[in-house]
């Protein structure tokens, strides 16, 4: 049986100019590594992938974007496309991320905080430049419930009737994680995402969170997945780009 490849999106986070990877988004808890964005991004782009996701974790902290020096300066540098998160509130941001080179950003606390100003930002900027951000800690006996800035604070909203609002309002791409999974190296969230599919039908679903083997990616693309985002596998040496090879030929 033939599947569509599925895209393949390595993860690159800021903080304090530096690549750093959290432990379920807790910033105590933090593994900065020596390498330059630049580079790194080069690196992904000579192996044949085409889409990088750009996270300002200065800016998730502080609620607005600090890095766009970053994103300049991966943009001017590569052919990647960038997908560009953290601390992105106002349509002034979303602006701004664009003009320094993103070619779509991701946007969670938005989208809980200002709900009619992120929907709208769906139709103003197209669908394929705005990516729902709804990340969770799912199978709980609440359910499966969102948290926003970076995953720092907790929130009453379902994970589902979140994602139908701008479902129903033309929301094409959805990036979503099982909290509890993301950083562990204990596989993705496999049940959820099919949970979403079927929920949601032609939605565009990347998963993020969870990737440790090779054996996950292979099977989030026989699930139907759009996309994979992985960081910590790659950084850690439990996957190599060489063995990502393979998923980006011929894309």
């Amino acid at each position: 049986m033939q599947f569509r490849k599925i895209e393949i999106i390595p993860s690159i986070s800021i903080l304090n100019n530096k690549i750093t990877r959290l432990k379920q988004g807790d910033f105590d808890q933090e593994q900065i590594y020596s390498e330059s964005p630049i580079d790194l991004a080069k690196k992904f782009e000579d192996h044949g992938i085409r889409s990088l996701q750009l996270v300002d974790l200065d800016g998730t902290r502080a609620g607005k974007p600090v890095n766009y020096h970053i994103l300049e300066a991966i943009a001017g540098h590569t052919n990647l496309e960038i997908d560009f998160a953290g601390g992105i509130n106002t349509d002034g941001a979303v602006n701004k991320a664009f003009d320094y080179g993103a070619k779509k950003i991701t946007a969670a606390t938005a989208a809980v905080n200002r709900r009619i100003e992120f929907a709208s930002w769906i139709m103003s900027y197209g669908r394929e430049k705005i990516a729902l951000g709804a990340d969770a800690i799912s199978d709980t006996p609440e359910g499966r419930r969102v948290a926003i800035q970076g995953w720092q604070k907790g929130t009453q909203i379902d994970l589902f009737e979140h994602v139908e609002y701008f479902y129903s309002r033309s929301l094409k791409f959805l990036k979503t994680s099982d909290i509890s999974k993301e950083g562990q190296a204990e596989g993705p969230a496999f049940n959820l995402y099919r949970d979403l599919m079927e929920k949601f039908p032609g939605i565009k679903l990347i998963a993020s969170g969870g990737v440790h083997r090779i054996e996950d990616i292979e099977r989030l693309q026989e699930i139907g997945l759009h996309g994979v985002v992985f960081g910590r596998a790659y950084y850690e040496g439990m996957i190599s780009l060489k063995e990502i090879e393979r998923f980006v030929v011929s894309q």
